[in-house]
Formats: C-alpha cells, structure tokens, sequence
C-alpha cells in the first residue's frame, strides 16, 4: 500500500506515525513539509479527502494560528501554506483514506 506522510521528524508523535506506516509494510512518500509545504489547493484536497475542515488541520497552539480564529477556511488554507508550522501534524494519506496521526494510532484506520 502507498502511504504519505507530511511529516516532521523533530516530532514525536510524527515519528511514531512513520514507524507504524513502515511497520505495516506501507510504501511511504515522506514529505518534510516544513521544508517543502504543500499548497492551499493540496491542503484543501487532503482535508476533503479524510473529511476534515481546514480548522481540523490547524496547530492551534501556534501563536500565529490566533489571529486566525474567525477566519473563513480559505484564509486558514493560505496561511497554512505560506506558514508550514501551523499545520497539524502528522497529516497521512493512503488509498484509504486521509488522517492527523494524533494520537498516532489513528494512522491505523486507513490502513
């Protein structure tokens, strides 16, 4: 199975989520997207994909995620792209489906 993962290895439960994907066997595509971040359009077509809003996917304890309380998902999606660190992580995505692996067990339902 292809696996994706918007990964942050400085992060535990990012890591945690890899291990499981290679665990299972899973031809995983590891993305560091604080270096390469994905765009508005791919955030928005992964969130669809596993049935989230954009809000679903914010770091919210990120200082500039704040500002962004009222914001409509389209603003989110733009300041997620142009700040990579506002995304929650890890973001995983398999043929079946698209999951945030916190806890990092929630990479198993798409499995």
């Amino acid at each position: 199975m292809k696996a994706t993962i918007l990964h942050n290895p400085r992060c535990s439960k990012s890591r945690e989520a890899l291990a499981l994907l290679n665990e299972a066997g899973a031809d995983v595509t590891v993305i560091e997207y604080l270096k390469t971040p994905p765009s508005a359009e791919e955030l928005a077509r992964l969130y669809a994909k596993g049935g989230l809003s954009p809000r679903d996917g914010l770091r919210k304890a990120e200082a500039e995620a704040k500002v962004l309380a009222d914001a409509d998902d389209a603003t989110v999606l733009a300041a997620m792209a142009a700040h990579p660190i506002l995304i929650e992580r890890p973001l995983v995505e398999t043929p079946n489906g698209v999951v945030i692996g916190r806890p990092p067990e929630a990479v198993r339902s798409i499995l």
